[in-house]
């Protein structure tokens, strides 16, 4: 029995280390299953290496980037499961796009309203200046208005003044009021003629009670308003018609403001505009545009803009610095597509933008040129590129961007997706001494190397006269580049540019000192 009991625990035993082997032999095979493993190597030999700094560096093995000597790193590929097929876009992890705050907007079709900015001035209002002046000739005996800056009230005096003209019109008066009953006529022929030297009645009936002349007289004023400036000084002798005292009503005023030329055409009459200014922060003033200037100013390129606004507690002083917001609609462009500023990633030369691709619920991003229209302050019409629904970016565009450099995927600053490194194709990198001295010649020589049929990527620096290639060396090579450069009209190492092709280049572009 005790036999019988031993040989069944070592039989019990024998089974379950079987069935431990039987389980690990399957368990490596279904974790390594040969499709895989041909899969990784494939991956492997297909790894690309790239510099972070020169993202169009593309080899095929880890090693030094031929421009900074920088240490290559893997080029990022997608790993997530029901990636797009799509070679130029790029797709970000949830994780990467939360980090870098990606959002999107749907674009649609709406009315343009673009927003113009101002700056100017307060100034007195033209059609409220007066000048306060003597109607008579003689010498300014007392000044009762001192100094700029003083307010006038209308009949106020404010100069007493010495004159023998006036003196012999009030004789004449009390000389025509003795005469009154028989010669009417003469007396109100000598009132007459004082009030046309600005006396007022009151001041004629009280020369008529007491029967004397006065050597002085009072000059009153026939306007209110703010002295701007102040002409003579006591004892002074003035002419008849000589200005006393500069004038303005201040209850009125204008807000003056300059409107560059590009945005004149969107300016109209009648436009409501908002502004306001920096000594009362929070206070914001409005009116309409009641005038725009016809002739344009050769100096500023600008054309002054007429505000009119009530003043009547006198908040708005003259010189006062304004800031002015005009809403206006485009009237030739009522349905556009329209996205935000921040959506757009501009070069100088190119406007993109990234659109999240459709019928997918992973960020997949394609880089997309678009053509810009008008400015609307903080948005862009787009003329081309985009449809009505599509989603863009609209804040992290730069991110995505970097994303797809790294990538070597389409980007701002790479209008075509670089091809992989691998079968087919040698990466080759070189630089190619080429004459030439402005931005013109730049275009011209970077536009002639890419014409080349292999080359990737041209580059030509103006100070070092270096042009960077990069280019598959299983199609061209540097002498096909400079051979194609010099046919454009530059010197490139071995290859000498034709006479007649350089002759005809723009004098800025002459790089041959002929001193």
């Amino acid at each position: 029995m005790k036999t019988n009991k031993t040989f069944r625990y070592v039989l019990y035993g024998l089974i379950f280390a079987a069935g431990l082997l039987v389980g690990r032999l399957l368990s490596g095979d279904s974790k390594n299953p040969p499709e895989h493993a041909e899969h990784v190597h494939a991956e492997a030999e297909a790894q690309v290496w790239t510099c972070s700094m020169h993202p169009q560096i593309r080899q095929d093995k880890p090693g030094k980037c031929p421009l900074c000597a920088m240490d290559l790193i893997p080029l990022k590929t997608s790993v997530m499961p029901g990636a797009t097929p799509d070679a130029d876009a790029i797709q970000l992890s949830d994780e990467a796009l939360a980090l870098a705050d990606i959002q999107t907007s749907v674009v649609g079709r709406s009315r343009p309203v673009r927003e113009i900015r101002l700056y100017g001035t307060i100034k007195p209002d033209e059609r409220r200046l007066r000048s306060l002046v003597s109607h008579v000739s003689g010498r300014i005996e007392t000044l009762s208005v001192h100094y700029a800056g003083e307010t006038v009230r209308e009949g106020q005096v404010i100069a007493t003044i010495y004159s023998p003209a006036l003196l012999n019109a009030q004789q004449e008066l009390l000389e025509a009021l003795r005469l009154a009953a028989s010669q009417p006529a003469l007396l109100n022929a000598a009132r007459e003629k004082l009030r046309l030297w600005k006396l007022s009645d009151a001041q004629i009936a009280e020369i008529e009670r007491t029967g004397k002349a006065s050597s002085t007289v009072d000059l009153l004023a026939n306007a209110a308003g703010v002295v701007t400036a102040k002409r003579v000084e006591q004892g002074d002798y003035v002419s008849q018609g000589g200005v006393l005292f500069d004038l303005a009503d201040l209850s009125s005023v204008w807000a003056l403001f300059d409107a560059y030329e590009a945005d004149v055409p969107h300016l109209k009459t009648g436009d409501r505009v908002e502004y306001t200014l920096q000594t009362l922060p929070g206070k914001t003033f409005t009116g309409r545009i009641s005038f725009i200037d016809p002739v344009l100013n050769p100096s500023t390129r600008t054309v002054k803009v007429r505000v009119e606004t009530p003043n009547p507690r006198l908040e708005l002083k003259p010189e006062m610095y304004a800031d002015a917001l005009v809403r206006t609609s485009l009237r030739q462009q009522a349905d556009e597509i329209v996205v935000p500023k921040t959506a757009v990633l501009w070069t100088g030369k190119r406007s993109v933008v990234y659109v999240k691709q459709p019928d997918t619920d992973l960020p997949v991003f394609k880089m997309r040129e678009v053509a810009l229209g008008a400015s609307l302050g903080e948005a862009y019409i787009i003329l081309s590129g985009l449809h009505d629904g599509e989603e863009v970016v609209t804040h992290g565009a730069f991110a995505v961007d970097a994303s797809a450099q790294l990538e070597g995927k389409p980007s701002m600053m790479n209008g075509a997706a670089l091809p992989p490194a691998g079968d087919g194709l040698s990466v080759e990198h070189a630089r190619c001494k080429v004459s030439g001295r402005c931005e013109m010649c730049k275009e011209r020589i970077e536009t002639a190397a890419r014409k080349v049929h292999g080359v990737m990527s041209a580059s030509w620096d103006i100070e070092t006269g270096q042009l960077h290639l990069q280019y598959d060396a299983r199609k061209t090579s540097v002498a096909a580049v400079a051979k194609a450069v010099a046919a454009a009209g530059h010197d490139a190492e071995s290859y000498q540019a034709d006479r007649e092709t350089y002759d005809a280049l723009p004098e800025c572009c002459k790089y041959v000192n002929n001193d």
